[in-house]
């Protein structure tokens, strides 16, 4: 399953787009191109959200950046000013997800709930959980990278379009999305190591409750 994934998000968010641009930029221009490229995507992450019934944090997130970055796009009226909006839209949502952290309720605490809500757990015990003091510091950690993800990924767009500008829409397409499988890649590694310190927290607890029955009885 995770390896169709991957492949459908290759053909979704990589090749289609790239074909889309490489063939449509003579006869529609480039801001028609480069805006009919990005609907492969938006169809695909709708069609996912339906599917995996995401109707929580993560989703709504997701469905709202989406949706965010589509509406840009659209009102751009130009392929550069389109390039030069997303790179606003990017780093908007980076300083947002920062500021989840500044109010104390990082965006990775819920990701992680929704995580575990879909692997039978309640979403309330699983935030009490996470809130431990040995635990919460991993979803800080979490959530600095995916703001990171924006904040990088905005600074890389607004350099890749000052070196390749609109005619290298093809490879700007390219280099974010690497950028996006790195931070991708960092964030995942990030939830295994949480889950990693969650167990290691359930299993300490379970001793010190063993050690506590045994002194009672």
């Amino acid at each position: 399953m995770k390896n169709k994934i991957v492949v459908f998000d290759l053909l979704f968010y990589l090749a289609l787009p790239y074909l889309i641009w490489k063939f449509g930029q003579e006869p529609l221009g480039d801001y028609y191109a480069i805006l009919l490229s990005t609907a492969p995507g938006f169809v695909y992450t709708i069609v996912r959200f339906a599917v995996e019934r995401q109707f929580n944090v993560t989703g709504i997130f997701i469905m709202v950046s989406l949706l965010v970055s589509t509406l840009v796009d659209i009102l751009s009226g130009d392929a550069f000013t389109m390039l030069q909006n997303s790179v606003y839209v990017s780093a908007g949502f980076g300083i947002l997800i920062l500021g989840t952290m500044l109010i104390k309720k990082p965006l990775a605490l819920y990701f992680g709930a929704d995580i575990a809500y879909l692997q039978g757990h309640k979403r309330e015990e699983s935030l009490k959980l996470y809130r431990h003091k040995t635990i919460l510091p991993t979803f800080y950690f979490i959530t600095a990278v995916c703001a990171l993800r924006g904040l990088v990924g905005a600074g890389l767009k607004y350099y890749l379009i000052g070196v390749y500008g609109v005619d290298g829409y093809d490879r700007i397409l390219f280099f974010m999305k690497v950028n996006g499988w790195i931070f991708g890649a960092l964030i995942a590694a990030g939830f295994i190591y949480s889950s990693l310190k969650i167990n290691d927290y359930l299993e300490k607890t379970k001793v010190v409750d063993t050690i506590d029955n045994d002194l009672v009885g």
